[in-house]
């Protein structure tokens, strides 16, 4: 009884040491830390692996990275910069989505230099094979959003009516009400959403390219991605009952073509009747 009376005590004082506190720390940091080593994901490389389907993408994306996309973002992806200027911004960290959006819409490369990136018709060393290989190797250096699956973008399992509150909440300021797009500042603009694909609204949310904020899934979650990517969808199939849709920039341009046309048939019929009044003169 003494000798356990006497144990207990030396352990409460060595509890009461003054390093004892930071002991507790150091192993409570070392519990963490070794947590986290067991369950944290596997390198970027395997990440790669995983967005892109195969391993071998990634070296055969770095192969194409450099041919294509060195001179501007740099060898490795660090971005490069001219007189003080940087001419292509830094790519770790951005994603397979990125890549995916940028290049399938013609985006990058970006041959005519602006103040923004124009979509068009991308050149042929560019299809759905070296789009992934690309995209695999730019996720290997630094991890970042991926292109969502078939699934997720699936118009058909979205709901137009709540996706259609929430483009309107967020998107009409820029893209306009029917997604025809609009002007921005320093000669940049909202573009069209008509010829955008599912999956490239998607990703146009997840990195938000040119000056388009990112919606990540703390903002917008997947589920009403997909809502909203319904609603867009819908927006091309829906008919013009007035007949043109005058591309459906609103009543602005209504009211522009309105004015136009009348004004034009006040004149049109003040010179018929001038001149019929000068023939009946005579």
């Amino acid at each position: 009884m003494i000798g356990t009376r006497i144990s207990v005590n030396s352990i409460t004082v060595k509890r009461r040491h003054p390093l004892a506190r930071f002991v507790v720390l150091l192993l409570a940091l070392s519990f963490l830390g070794g947590t986290y080593a067991l369950l944290a994901p596997g390198p970027n490389q395997a990440d790669a692996a995983s967005a892109s389907g195969k391993l071998d993408d990634v070296a055969e994306g770095k192969a194409l990275f450099t041919a294509h996309c060195a001179t501007c973002h740099g060898m490795n992806g660090e971005g490069s910069f001219s007189k003080g200027a940087a001419s292509g911004p830094s790519l770790i960290g951005v994603g397979a989505a990125a890549v995916d959006f940028q290049v399938s819409s013609g985006r990058m490369p970006f041959a005519n230099p602006g103040p923004q990136a124009l979509r068009k018709r991308p050149p042929d060393w560019v299809n759905e094979t070296t789009i992934r290989q690309l995209s695999a190797y730019v996720q290997s250096l630094g991890g970042g959003p991926t292109v969502p699956a078939a699934e997720a973008v699936d118009p058909a399992k979205g709901d137009p009516a709540k996706g259609g509150e929430l483009f309107r909440a967020n998107c009409i300021q820029c893209h306009n009400f029917a997604g025809s797009g609009g002007a921005l500042t320093y000669g940049k603009h909202a573009p069209a959403l008509g010829p955008a694909t599912p999956t490239q609204i998607y990703e146009a949310m997840v990195t938000g390219p040119q000056a388009m904020p990112v919606f990540n899934d703390t903002t917008i979650t997947p589920e009403q991605k997909r809502d909203m990517i319904a609603y867009i969808v819908g927006l091309r199939e829906e008919p013009n009952p007035g007949g043109n849709g005058l591309g459906r920039i609103g009543p602005v341009m209504e009211g522009l073509v309105a004015w136009t046309a009348g004004l034009g048939i006040v004149v049109l019929a003040a010179i018929w009747i001038t001149a019929k009044k000068r023939k009946v003169t005579r």
